[in-house]
């Protein structure tokens, strides 16, 4: 009540504070004329009652009940109105230096951020409880990109979305006959997911996890799997870092399986007690027909394991071995495993395994004891040279059931090859012969191709990377222009040039067999191409497809080429390969008007690649 009372008094318009400061100045300066003014002294010092604020604003004003109320009218909106003005006047100051600063600061921070968000991409990692934050830095991101990953620093948000979508999609897959998923990169974690869908298919014959970082701990899911389901006929694991743990993991499951036929184990950082893990699997499994375990780390200890279960396995018909370490001593054990029992091998590959000339002759030694029918044998990329390639002619000399013959980069050479093309008068069974990369000259090549005038079974000759010249294409151009049933010919890197290629027109002329041919990086220029466009003139309803790439053909080649599809209307061509030439846009248009030509004449299409 007081502190009311003493406000009302300095609260009065100005007006009646001056009329008072007058009235004041007229008083004698004695404690009386004070007194006067005041009315009251004494009583200020004490309590104030709530009559003192009517008397007080009363008595400077003598009148009727009525102006004491419009007295304490006018007291209550001086109040109020000093009251406001002593708020709005200070915060309308403040404001005035508030407002430019804050605006600074305010893009000063958006810009700092950012500069922070360019400078470290990386978001914050947000707090959560220990179990959660464990999960989420340990937890594997899932995508369905092939080759690509979710990364772990966009949070758990992204990482639960995903686990939606994989759930979503690990639904639709129990419906699926065929699986591919292949480098997907989801991990352990997400191959639980789609293990546990293929559980439930039963339609699923192929699938394909190959590139995905499934290790040893994710295998473990497939106990489940393969005991409910039994369709299952393909598993491709290729290209996970599974190693031996997961091979012993893998096996232990499988050796009491029975719907597997083939098992895909290609660059999964197998070594020598992985091979001897699927060998103790393959003495009880009978129902595995082909294993692949290309490109792992098996050296002689795991050819010996392997070769030990073909002595009580009768059920497994085709073995990859390619790019392994089995030297001279693997291809020895192997070759004892075949002198025995084993009568349902058809396919051996082990291409890239160091066995050299020694290792060849026992293979050919075993394989010629053989009870079963070999039908293809894959030695390419072993060091063999002319020594050996006499070892394999003997065993093909006598073979009556191998198909295809592999030996792609060898260095056999013209002695070599001639052996090889003896071999071949009395063979009867070889349709594909591959001797690409073996260092043989127009010698050789001219050794084969006499053999190509009595042999109608060869249809696939590989003779790429082979230095023959425009010789040993002469050699080959004479017999293939009249004889023979070779259908793929294979040519490529071979040093024919613009001559090599003018015979090798000149037998297409004529031939009536030959549908795929390929004259890669040989040198043909605007001369070669120009010889074979003479060729495609004339009516040739055999060849096919006509590979060209890396030649130095020009724009002229390319018009002649063009010109030479106009006018056969009988060309039988649907695939041309000029990719890495010097052609122009002029050139490329030119070949683009005889595809559309010749669509238009004849409705058949084109596939030019450039």
């Amino acid at each position: 009540m007081s502190f009311t009372s003493t406000l009302s008094l300095f609260s009065l318009p100005q007006a009646r504070l001056r009329h008072r400061h007058r009235r004041l100045q007229s008083l004698p300066a004695t404690p009386a004329g004070f007194g006067q003014f005041l009315r009251l002294p004494r009583r200020r010092t004490c309590p104030l009652s709530r009559s003192f604020a009517v008397k007080a604003s009363s008595s400077s004003v003598e009148g009727t009940p009525a102006r004491a109320s419009r007295a304490r009218r006018v007291y209550r909106e001086s109040q109020s109105q000093s009251q406001n003005n002593a708020i709005v006047a200070p915060v309308k100051q403040i404001a005035n230096v508030v407002t430019p600063f804050a605006a600074f600061f305010a893009i000063t921070f958006v810009i700092w951020k950012f500069v922070e968000k360019v400078l470290d991409p990386a978001p914050k990692q947000s707090k959560s409880s220990p179990v959660e934050s464990q999960s989420t830095s340990q937890g594997v991101k899932w995508s369905f990109g092939a080759g690509t990953n979710l990364l772990s620093k966009l949070g758990a948000k992204i990482e639960r979305q995903s686990k939606q979508k994989l759930n979503e999609f690990a639904q639709e897959l129990r419906s699926f006959p065929s699986i591919d998923m292949s480098g997907r990169n989801f991990g352990d974690e997400g191959f639980f997911f789609l293990a546990e869908s293929l559980a439930f298919n039963r339609v699923v014959e192929e699938v394909s996890f190959a590139a995905n970082g499934i290790t040893a701990a994710g295998l473990r899911a497939f106990d489940g799997v393969l005991q409910t389901n039994i369709t299952l006929k393909t598993l491709d694991l290729s290209g996970n870092p599974v190693g031996d743990e997961g091979a012993k993991c893998l096996c232990d499951i499988l050796v009491h399986n029975s719907s597997i036929e083939k098992l895909q184990l290609n660059s999964t950082d197998l070594g020598d007690e992985g091979a001897k893990a699927i060998a103790e699997m393959l003495k009880k499994n009978s129902s595995l027909r082909v294993l692949e375990l290309n490109n792992n780390m098996i050296e002689y200890s795991g050819f010996s394991s392997l070769a030990g279960a073909l002595l009580e396995n009768n059920s497994i018909r085709n073995i990859h071995l390619n790019g392994n370490y089995g030297g001279a001593l693997g291809a020895n054990a192997l070759a004892k495993a075949l002198e025995g029992n084993n009568k349902s091998l058809r396919e051996l590959h082990l291409h890239g395994n160091s066995i050299g000339d020694e290792g060849v002759r026992s293979l050919m030694v075993g394989l010629s004891s053989h009870k079963g029918k070999l039908t293809l044998l894959d030695i390419g990329n072993n060091s063999i040279t002319a020594k050996g390639a006499f070892h394999v002619a003997e065993y093909v000399a006598k073979s009556r059931s191998l198909l295809w013959l592999n030996l792609y980069m060898n260095d056999i050479g013209d002695e070599g090859a001639e052996k090889i093309a003896d071999a071949l008068k009395e063979n009867r069974s070889i349709t594909t012969l591959d001797l690409g990369g073996n260092n043989i000259h127009a010698g050789g090549v001219g050794a084969i191709a006499k053999v190509l005038k009595d042999n109608l079974v060869i249809t696939t000759l590989e003779l790429s990377y082979n230095p023959i010249g425009p010789d040993g294409a002469k050699a080959l151009a004479e017999v293939i222009k009249f004889h023979g049933n070779i259908k793929t010919l294979k040519l490529g890197w071979c040093q024919i040039g613009a001559k090599g290629a003018e015979f090798i027109a000149d037998a297409l002329k004529y031939n009536t067999t030959i549908s795929i041919l390929d004259l890669r990086a040989n040198g043909l220029r605007d001369e070669g191409a120009l010889c074979l466009a003479r060729s495609l003139k004339v009516v040739n309803e055999a060849l096919t497809s006509l590979d060209l790439g890396f030649n130095e053909i020009r724009d002229d080649g390319a018009f002649a080429i063009a010109q030479a599809l106009k006018s056969n209307e009988d060309i039988a061509v649907t695939s041309l390969n000029i990719t890495s030439n010097f052609l122009t846009k002029f050139g490329q248009s030119a070949l683009d008007d005889a595809r559309d030509h010749v669509y238009e004449m004849t409705e058949k299409e084109i596939n030019i690649f450039f």
